[in-house]
């Protein structure tokens, strides 16, 4: 028998400190959709959002932010996604709980989406939906949208001291949706004293800005995570400057009058920044932006971990992470790779790392000695190395007793002849939704694994230790002398002391790796066409 979903008549009706919403409950879970927590004039700090009265319905999720480019359909069998309609406008939340029982005082978690810091929305998965993770992990679950790319991350400070944080704005919109949780939560059964944030990819990279954001202290109690531990690279604020003259040019619009940057409309703005990053290139020699957009450095961001001195609050924090084990591997599928000889194996690894094929060889054995070797092929060191950066940074500078747990998810799905699991495919397994993606559907794991990966998230949340009935044996804190992590797969374990030398040789030796996937390139020549705005 399938599921049965069951819609109540009910309109549960919630105060919130702006005004009162209305949601709607749906097999035992009150959902509350798109829930206005701040409105921002264009660049500028996001402020609480204005107060209503009456009854406003929260039935609908909101506007998610505009993106540059436009995504296209994605492999269904790998990813479930979707789209929705998008405008600046778009700081909305959504709340998913068990009670509205304002004494329940229920774990709090909230998501923060990936796709760098340029795209992506808190609705672009299935699985992003909180009402899984609100009724098996009793939580109150929050998921948002926040400005992003020139909305969220655009240097206009050398023009107005008015835009003196514009390049932070977009982590300045999750502050203020956690001063929103500090607020109203309670009133949806949370408690405001127990908070973790968590996101994946650039998501966890906003929960690295956040923890280096002196503004969210004292908003959020814990943190997780997930492959989102890549390297920095931002822009300086001449660079914006550089940037914004030359799509000012391609606008028609005088220095002068760069006031006009707030009114161009979105699509015209997205245009004119994509005729002037290849100017920009040819000008500088320099990618903009080199990773999709950042927070930069100054007196309200202080720089992203593990590249600068920890906040004081954020080694505080109880922390969980980790990453995939192939990430973004894009290899050929390789036939019957399960039956080859060790030689012919040794001989399409050899064909990318040359003479360190036999010691990388024997150090991936050493670390996953039930592992097929060709997934060294694939095998992810560009987040593991920062990883394990960022880990040795937490335990040398935390306080005292402040935990540190580190994972691999490495579950290899039956795909392509066996592909390690790639970039995002925790998700759905952490979200207690692995039925919403078809790979998952391994006979005897994913109901398993997805037992073990989400309930030791929720158990993170709830007490700040992931450990609990399902993991097969005894989660320890990371530390320098044992280095354990919790190794999800078809059977999880713990390692220790297992990965450090791997890691390290296979990341100086994956240049041809890289050049092989292509590499970073510059951006596309313009057309001749002169436009004006």
């Amino acid at each position: 028998m399938g599921k049965q979903f069951l819609f109540s008549v009910s309109e549960p009706i919630v105060q919130t400190k702006a005004g009162k919403i209305r949601g709607f409950q749906l097999d035992g879970i009150f959902n509350f959709h798109g829930i206005k927590y701040a409105d921002a004039k264009r660049f500028q700090a996001p402020l609480p959002a204005a107060a209503w009265d009456g009854v406003k319905d929260a039935v609908s999720f909101g506007y998610v932010c505009p993106v540059l480019e436009k995504g296209g359909p994605i492999n269904g069998l790998k990813h479930g996604w979707r789209y929705w309609p998008d405008d600046e406008n778009c700081q909305y939340l959504n709340v998913w709980t068990k009670t509205l029982d304002a004494g329940a005082k229920k774990p709090v978690m909230l998501w923060i989406h990936g796709g760098t810091f340029s795209s992506g929305s808190c609705l672009e998965h299935p699985c992003y939906d909180g009402d899984e993770m609100a009724r098996h992990g009793d939580v109150v679950f929050v998921n948002l949208n926040h400005r992003l790319n020139i909305l969220g991350f655009l240097d206009m400070s050398s023009y107005s001291d008015k835009y003196k944080n514009s390049v932070n704005v977009g982590i300045a919109d999750l502050v203020e949706a956690l001063k929103w949780i500090r607020e109203n939560i309670k009133a949806f059964g949370g408690d405001p004293d127990n908070v973790t944030i968590f996101g994946q990819s650039g998501g966890g990279r906003k929960v690295t800005a956040l923890l280096q954001s002196p503004a969210a202290e004292g908003l959020f109690h814990k943190a997780i995570i997930q492959s989102g531990t890549a390297e920095w690279n931002p822009v300086s604020s001449d660079h914006h400057r550089q940037l914004i003259d030359i799509m000012l040019n391609e606008l028609g619009i005088q220095e002068k009058d760069f006031e006009k940057l707030q009114t161009v409309p979105y699509p015209v703005l997205a245009r004119a920044f994509a005729r002037a990053r290849p100017l920009f290139y040819e000008k500088t020699g320099t990618d903009f932006p080199p990773t999709s957009w950042t927070p930069v450095k100054n007196d309200w961001f202080l720089g992203a971990a593990p590249f600068h001195e920890f906040t004081p609050f954020a080694k505080k924090i109880p922390l969980m992470m980790g990453s995939v084990i192939c990430e973004v591997g894009n290899a050929a599928p390789i036939p019957e790779r399960d039956s080859l000889s060790s030689e012919k194996k040794r001989e399409h690894i050899k064909e990318i790392y040359g003479d360190k094929t036999d010691e990388l060889i024997a150090l991936f054995k050493k670390a996953y000695p039930w592992k097929n070797e060709l997934l060294l092929l694939d095998y992810d060191t560009y987040y593991r190395y920062n990883l394990l950066r960022y880990a040795e940074q937490k335990v040398t500078e935390s306080n005292p007793g402040i935990p540190l747990y580190v994972y691999m998810f490495a579950l290899e799905f039956d795909y392509e002849g066996g592909k390690g699991a790639w970039h995002s495919s925790d998700l759905p397994f952490a979200f207690h939704k692995a039925d919403t993606v078809p790979v998952n559907h391994i006979d005897g794991v994913m109901e398993k694994l997805e037992s073990e990966v989400s309930g030791a998230w929720i158990s993170f949340a709830h007490n700040g230790n992931p450990n609990h009935s399902a993991l097969p044996e005894k989660w320890q804190e990371y530390d320098l002398e044992n280095r354990a992590v919790m190794v999800f797969d078809r059977q999880s374990r713990v390692m220790q002391n297992h990965e450090k030398e791997l890691v390290e040789l296979h990341k100086n030796n994956r240049g041809k790796q890289m050049t092989i996937r292509g590499g970073p390139r510059p951006p596309k020549p313009i057309t001749e066409e002169k436009w004006i705005y």
